[in-house]
Protein backbone atom coordinates (compact mmCIF):
# COMPACT_ATOMS: atom_id res chain seq x y z
CA UNK A 1 0.00 0.00 0.00
CA UNK A 2 1.45 3.45 -0.55
CA UNK A 3 0.47 6.91 1.21
CA UNK A 4 -1.50 9.79 -0.87
CA UNK A 5 -2.80 12.78 -0.02
CA UNK A 6 -5.94 14.05 -1.49
CA UNK A 7 -7.16 17.18 -1.45
CA UNK A 8 -10.39 18.59 -2.30
CA UNK A 9 -12.38 21.55 -2.71
CA UNK A 10 -16.26 21.71 -1.94
CA UNK A 11 -18.79 24.33 -3.36
CA UNK A 12 -18.65 26.21 -0.61
CA UNK A 13 -23.00 26.70 -0.67
CA UNK A 14 -22.73 23.47 1.32
CA UNK A 15 -24.02 23.62 5.04
CA UNK A 16 -22.04 22.09 7.94
CA UNK A 17 -23.63 19.09 8.31
CA UNK A 18 -23.77 18.79 4.47
CA UNK A 19 -19.79 19.44 4.72
CA UNK A 20 -19.29 16.76 7.35
CA UNK A 21 -21.27 14.39 5.35
CA UNK A 22 -18.94 14.84 2.66
CA UNK A 23 -15.86 14.28 4.56
CA UNK A 24 -17.46 11.16 6.05
CA UNK A 25 -18.06 10.01 2.60
CA UNK A 26 -14.63 9.88 1.58
CA UNK A 27 -13.54 8.50 4.20
CA UNK A 28 -15.44 5.73 4.19
CA UNK A 29 -14.75 5.26 0.83
CA UNK A 30 -10.80 4.83 1.58
CA UNK A 31 -11.73 2.14 4.76
CA UNK A 32 -14.18 0.44 2.60
CA UNK A 33 -11.52 -0.46 -0.44
CA UNK A 34 -8.73 -1.43 2.18
CA UNK A 35 -7.25 1.92 2.98
CA UNK A 36 -7.01 3.39 5.96
CA UNK A 37 -6.86 6.98 7.21
CA UNK A 38 -3.56 8.28 8.25
CA UNK A 39 -4.81 11.93 9.21
CA UNK A 40 -7.70 13.83 7.99
CA UNK A 41 -7.86 17.96 8.04
CA UNK A 42 -10.78 20.28 7.64
CA UNK A 43 -9.98 23.40 6.65
CA UNK A 44 -13.38 24.96 6.40
CA UNK A 45 -13.84 27.94 4.27
CA UNK A 46 -10.82 29.36 2.40
CA UNK A 47 -11.05 31.96 -0.50
CA UNK A 48 -9.80 30.86 -4.02
CA UNK A 49 -6.99 32.39 -5.73
CA UNK A 50 -9.15 32.51 -8.72
CA UNK A 51 -13.47 32.25 -9.51
CA UNK A 52 -13.98 28.20 -10.28
CA UNK A 53 -17.64 28.06 -11.56
CA UNK A 54 -18.27 31.74 -10.31
CA UNK A 55 -17.28 30.98 -6.81
CA UNK A 56 -14.53 32.98 -4.77
CA UNK A 57 -14.48 30.36 -2.17
CA UNK A 58 -14.51 27.01 -0.80
CA UNK A 59 -14.37 24.08 1.52
CA UNK A 60 -11.16 22.27 2.14
CA UNK A 61 -10.44 19.14 3.20
CA UNK A 62 -7.24 17.53 3.17
CA UNK A 63 -7.01 13.80 4.01
CA UNK A 64 -3.98 11.70 3.94
CA UNK A 65 -4.37 8.14 3.55
CA UNK A 66 -2.47 4.29 2.70
CA UNK A 67 -4.41 2.40 -0.08
CA UNK A 68 -3.76 0.39 -2.66
CA UNK A 69 -2.87 1.20 -6.00
CA UNK A 70 -5.73 0.64 -8.17
CA UNK A 71 -8.22 2.15 -5.54
CA UNK A 72 -6.71 5.45 -7.28
CA UNK A 73 -9.39 5.34 -10.18
CA UNK A 74 -12.18 4.29 -8.02
CA UNK A 75 -12.05 7.57 -6.02
CA UNK A 76 -11.27 9.78 -9.12
CA UNK A 77 -14.90 8.10 -10.24
CA UNK A 78 -16.12 9.08 -7.49
CA UNK A 79 -15.02 12.95 -7.00
CA UNK A 80 -16.18 13.45 -10.73
CA UNK A 81 -19.13 12.10 -9.75
CA UNK A 82 -20.14 14.39 -6.74
CA UNK A 83 -21.52 17.80 -7.71
CA UNK A 84 -20.52 19.06 -4.58
CA UNK A 85 -16.48 18.72 -5.53
CA UNK A 86 -15.14 22.10 -6.69
CA UNK A 87 -11.03 20.65 -7.72
CA UNK A 88 -9.28 17.72 -6.30
CA UNK A 89 -6.05 16.55 -6.47
CA UNK A 90 -4.38 13.14 -5.31
CA UNK A 91 -0.65 13.23 -4.63
CA UNK A 92 1.23 10.16 -4.12
CA UNK A 93 3.66 10.59 -0.99
CA UNK A 94 7.42 9.81 -0.88
CA UNK A 95 8.96 8.96 2.78
CA UNK A 96 10.39 12.42 2.74
CA UNK A 97 6.69 14.27 2.52
CA UNK A 98 5.25 11.19 4.96
CA UNK A 99 7.91 12.60 7.21
CA UNK A 100 7.24 16.56 7.02
CA UNK A 101 3.82 15.49 7.64
CA UNK A 102 4.04 13.53 10.27
CA UNK A 103 6.51 16.20 12.25
CA UNK A 104 3.85 19.16 10.99
CA UNK A 105 1.19 17.41 13.37
CA UNK A 106 3.75 16.54 15.87
CA UNK A 107 4.14 12.92 15.92
CA UNK A 108 7.18 13.10 14.47
CA UNK A 109 9.82 10.94 16.58
CA UNK A 110 13.21 12.96 16.07
CA UNK A 111 15.11 10.47 18.33
CA UNK A 112 16.02 7.13 16.48
CA UNK A 113 14.91 4.26 19.06
CA UNK A 114 17.56 1.70 19.99
CA UNK A 115 16.99 -1.96 18.71
CA UNK A 116 17.71 -4.88 20.41
CA UNK A 117 19.43 -7.53 19.03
Amino acid sequence: MSNYELMVIFTPVLSEEDYKAAQKKFADLVKDNGGEIVHENPWGLKSLAYPIQKKTTGMYLVLEFKAPSDFNEKLKIQLNRDENVLRYMVTKLDKHAQAYNAKKRGTYDAEPKPVEA
